[in-house]
């Protein structure tokens, strides 16, 4: 019997992405107050992508919030140079998925869907389609333009580390799978 099945048999894994091929960067907290999770429109906007955008010093705001659920979110970054200001998260160059020691970057995705209802943050799978898709944000609501993204229970920001050296990317983040 492999080891993986020894333990579903004995009840530790929660489920089948909780198992960790491990990684040399370590995943450390950061100050999530300076982030804010955008679904940011595409194109036309028919569709939306994830974007991270980190207030790193006081000298001017990157971005402000308005409203309700949804939440509308403009931009500020994006009329001035933001160099050592902002920083900006807008791809899997910038952030991946974690699940505890688990750097899932490559096996899942991060992707905005429009549910008619609201905009969802899930994590779907890449390679093997058999692993649940995970609900990661949302938005509490479906409106044009830029728009706030709340945290599901369990989900956080952490910051890639090597050693003691915070790198420029960020993993979006659990101890463990969540339970289907």
């Amino acid at each position: 019997m492999s080891i993986a099945a020894g333990l579903t048999v004995c009840g530790v894994l929660a489920a089948p992405v909780a198992l960790a091929q491990g990684s040399v960067f370590q995943a450390v907290p950061v100050d999530e107050a300076n982030f804010i999770l955008v679904s940011a429109p595409i194109g036309q906007g028919e569709r939306s992508q994830l974007n991270i955008y980190e207030q790193r010093t006081s000298k001017r705001p990157c971005f402000s919030v308005s409203g309700g659920a949804p939440a509308m979110v403009d931009p500020l970054l994006s009329t001035f140079d933001f160099t050592g200001i902002c920083s900006r998260y807008i791809d899997g160059n910038g952030y991946s998925l974690r699940i505890g020691g688990d750097d899932l970057g490559t096996r899942y995705r991060l992707t905005v869907v429009n549910t008619g209802s609201d905009m969802e943050l899930l994590a779907a799978p890449t390679r093997d389609r058999s692993q649940p898709t995970m609900l990661v944000a949302r938005s509490g609501g479906v409106a044009s333009g830029f728009l706030k993204l709340s945290f599901e229970p369990g989900w956080s920001l952490r910051r890639r580390a090597y050693g003691k050296k915070g790198l420029g990317h960020l993993y979006i983040y659990r101890d463990t799978a969540p339970q289907s």
